[in-house]
């Protein structure tokens, strides 16, 4: 979301920035409607100075017995028209920001321009993907095998897209959350927090998902409430038209919680195993800046993100998103891929953004200082990480010849395990 000044007095640079990310903005539509909105608020200012003149006048005859009742009537249209105008402008005010809802977030001077994620650009790697001895499985096929997951009876309770994990599956899945909240608590700075997993439609406004993606999302029949597609929504709007204390930023939170994703649009793609499901759980880096130091803050949050999977022993790449493959709201954003030996590729586990102040304007986030006027504060976040990824990318990493799986030893003490076998998993 924009200032409308701004907006409005940038029209044209803000235009060319966005075509960088394949958004054509309609200048022409943009400027009618301002006129409209001008013309109208210069009309009323005119009816209330005439208004102002007449009543003056009107205050001078009655002073000197002069019948005024015709002339009253005249103020009291003029008042009517006024009134008429006033509502005019209101109604174009609230379609220009409805129309700058759909307007995504201008793309920071250091994103690279590109088209799609053919143009992504690769900023540094960790670790070098494993050489098997053998022809490695990808974790459909070995995690059913050794009991861990089950899709049939997921399939049977809810239906495709979604996974039922057996014993040391469904302990693995629960130490991943508490590891990285562990970490990220207590040696990263973050405090944590356990929001609703449902949330109304005022918050989903506020950090960018409605109203244009709201076929992504699962709504509640009947209530203001939709499933949370991601623990940014509720703890971004924690601080909804809120200030903050300037003083007290940057504010660092993380939050574990359940997300749940229609995937609308994403059929055909990635509907093996768990890499893209209805539900899935989440550890969600989010901080609250001020500007000055919101680029500073994403370089941080993307190297906490990356520590986990240091630990982990996870071979990952990190990508610079392009112009043409940012999200809606973000100003730019690092993704984080996992190495998968079951798809012989890098897969994102997690995408780290600066938001600047494009959702703290949607949510009313300001920030004030003991001297100095309110500003909107910097919202960024970041997953850190995707829990069900890095549990599939630990199985496929770790898998061992006779189909057992070593346990990294940062989860040892959280597991319980050393190795999963089929001992571990369902016995039915």
């Amino acid at each position: 979301m924009y200032d409308l000044t701004f907006f409005r007095t940038h029209l044209e640079e803000i235009a060319e920035r966005l075509k960088t990310r394949g958004f054509e903005l309609d200048l022409e539509a943009f400027r009618e409607l301002d006129a409209r909105r001008r013309a109208a608020i210069t009309e009323a200012e005119q009816l209330k100075a005439q208004r102002n003149a007449e009543s003056n006048e009107i205050a001078k005859l009655r002073r000197q017995g002069v019948d005024t009742a015709e002339r009253q009537q005249n103020v009291r249209r003029i008042g009517e028209e006024i009134a008429a105008l006033d509502e005019k402008v209101r109604q174009l005010e609230e379609e220009f920001r409805q129309a700058l809802a759909g307007v995504p977030n201008v793309p920071h001077e250091s994103v690279p321009v590109g088209r799609s994620e053919a143009d992504n650009v690769e900023v540094r790697r960790w670790g070098s993907p494993r050489e098997f001895e053998f022809a490695p499985k990808a974790h459909w096929d070995l995690g059913p095998e050794l009991g861990l997951l089950d899709f049939e009876r997921a399939a049977k309770i809810t239906g495709a897209r979604f996974a039922v994990y057996w014993n040391a599956g469904a302990r693995l899945e629960r130490a991943l959350i508490n590891f990285m909240l562990d970490v990220h608590t207590r040696e990263h700075g973050y405090t944590e927090v356990l929001p609703p997993f449902l949330v109304n439609s005022e918050s989903l406004f506020g950090t960018g998902q409605l109203p244009k993606f709201a076929e992504d999302l699962f709504k509640c029949e009947g209530y203001d409430f939709w499933l949370a597609p991601t623990a940014e929504v509720p703890v971004t709007n924690l601080f909804r038209a809120e200030t903050l204390d300037a003083d007290r930023l940057p504010i660092r939170l993380c939050a574990y919680t359940p997300c749940f994703r229609s995937e609308a649009g994403s059929y055909g793609k990635d509907v093996r195993g768990i890499i893209r499901q209805h539900q899935f759980q989440k550890v969600e880096l989010v901080k609250f800046t001020r500007p000055e130091q919101s680029y500073e803050e994403l370089e941080r949050l993307t190297a906490d993100a990356e520590d986990i999977l240091q630990r982990l022993g996870l071979p990952y790449r990190t990508v610079a998103l392009c112009t043409g493959d940012l999200g809606f709201s973000s100003a730019k954003t690092y993704d984080i891929e996992v190495w998968l030996p079951g798809l012989n590729a890098y897969k994102e586990i997690s995408s780290c953004s600066n938001f600047e102040a494009f959702q703290a304007r949607r949510a009313g986030i300001r920030m004030k200082a003991a001297k100095g006027k309110a500003e909107y504060v910097h919202t960024l976040n970041g997953s850190g990480l995707a829990v069900g990824r890095t549990w599939l990318a630990i199985v496929e990493n770790y898998q061992q010849k006779d189909g057992s799986v070593v346990v990294p030893e940062a989860l040892r003490p959280y597991l319980g395990l050393e190795v999963l076998t089929r001992q571990s998993g369902w016995q039915g």
